[in-house]
């Protein structure tokens, strides 16, 4: 299917149907799909938080939205749009609401690290510098940026070793009048990660999600005008247990919980529904680098679906040639340059942050995954993204009221 900035072309024609949520390989012959680029100048994760507090909404933000007096976001991590649309049945809620039909996209890499923090700042990864789960330090060290630990083995806390605002310094909600209150779990709120993404927001934590709609309620009959939510539930059960019966009960739950936010919305209020990112079901498919490949290579970082290779001084070239020839059947093998010079990241990138990506990446296209055998914790997942494929790159934006979709 080809494919634009983003959006699939037939995407705004005949509805999607059916449930294989794996990409389709190549046909012989016509080698490797083009990935789906993030749409940086329209609509992308990276320019949501923005079109959402500023006085003028552009066209991609669903209508509801657009004339919104107060604004609930809902960020539910792991729900890419072609696994929402092709479960229809499972989602009544999120179903019938506005913007169903037409995706934006996440950004690269299609990563929680590096997509929540577009969210919040409004900016690209090229800008903000979250450039992955797991970066390059100035000390050759890796930090894992979820965690917020860097070294192998006996990991050490980083918050100290790589302050938060050092290594992310972009405002999170730009263009708001007053800070804006985040709904998240308590437990995240001592976090590194929380500090770099997140920064001073005073957070309203719950403990299990039937506190979301509770503090939501709270925070908007109080008059905030914005208020930012946050949902890990379904990229935890992707994660474990992939797309099958686990994934489907998780998103009945997950729209149930959209629904009960929903009655608890004032009239005014609208309720905005995204994601950071979608899912590739891998499975035990994981690749350890073989030995033509790992004799250039340094060290490795990034994730298994993003998998970044630090070169040993000089052997590029040749780390390229050695990658390309056994990969290029299943992967987007690309030199860091080729990446920003592409647009991948958002723009270009200073000294310091290009220090943090590795020489080239690896990125499948097939449901397959990359093996850093420093984050051996990685293959225990069934669940994955990080890649440029549509399955993982499209997210849904959605605009709901409850005097349009839910009974009181």
């Amino acid at each position: 299917m080809p494919y634009s900035h983003g959006v699939p072309s037939s995407v705004h024609g005949s509805p999607v149907t059916g449930r294989d949520d794996k990409p389709s390989p190549s046909p012989a012959g016509t080698g490797p799909p083009a990935p789906v680029l993030p749409d940086y100048s329209g609509a992308c994760l990276s320019n949501l938080v923005p079109a959402l507090l500023g006085a003028d909404r552009p066209s991609w933000i669903p209508e509801p939205l657009r004339s919104a007096d107060q604004v609930v976001l809902l960020v539910v991590d792991g729900l890419g749009w072609e696994q929402l649309r092709t479960r229809v049945e499972l989602a009544p809620t999120m179903a019938t609401a506005a913007g169903f039909d037409t995706p934006i996209t996440s950004v690269a890499p299609t990563t929680t690290a590096c997509a929540l923090t577009s969210i919040t700042t409004g900016q690209p990864p090229a800008s903000h510098g979250m450039l992955g789960y797991r970066l390059a330090t100035e000390d050759g060290r890796v930090l894992n940026t979820l965690r917020w630990v860097v070294g192998t083995g006996r990991e050490q806390d980083a918050r100290v070793h790589c302050p938060a605002a050092r290594v992310q310094r972009c405002a999170p909600f730009p263009g708001a009048l007053r800070p804006v209150p985040v709904v998240s779990h308590a437990e995240f709120g001592v976090t590194g990660f929380t500090a770099a993404h997140l920064g001073d927001a005073p957070l309203y934590g719950y403990r299990t999600p039937s506190g979301i709609p509770v503090e939501i309620r709270h925070l908007v009959a109080e008059g905030e005008p914005f208020v930012y939510a946050y949902y890990d539930g379904v990229d935890k059960v992707a994660h474990a247990h992939g797309l099958g019966a686990h994934f489907d009960a998780e998103l009945v739950a997950a729209d149930r919980l959209v629904a009960d936010i929903v009655k608890v919305l004032p009239s005014g209020a609208v309720l905005a529904v995204t994601a950071d990112h979608g899912q590739v079901e891998v499975g035990p498919r994981v690749e350890v680098l073989g030995r033509a490949v790992m004799a250039g290579v340094r060290f490795l970082s990034g994730e298994g679906r993003f998998r970044w290779l630090h070169a040993v001084p000089g052997a590029t070239d040749d780390l390229v040639d050695a990658a390309g020839a056994l990969h290029a059947s299943t992967t987007w093998v690309r030199r860091r340059d080729q990446i920003v010079d592409e647009g991948w990241l958002g723009g270009s990138l200073d000294a310091e942050l290009l220090g943090r990506l590795g020489d080239v990446v690896l990125a499948p296209y097939e449901p397959i995954a990359f093996l850093d055998p420093a984050d051996t914790g990685e293959t225990r997942l069934a669940g994955r993204h990080g890649s440029l494929t549509s399955a993982e790159m499209l997210v849904p934006l959605l605009a709901l009221r409850r005097d349009d979709n839910i009974e009181p």
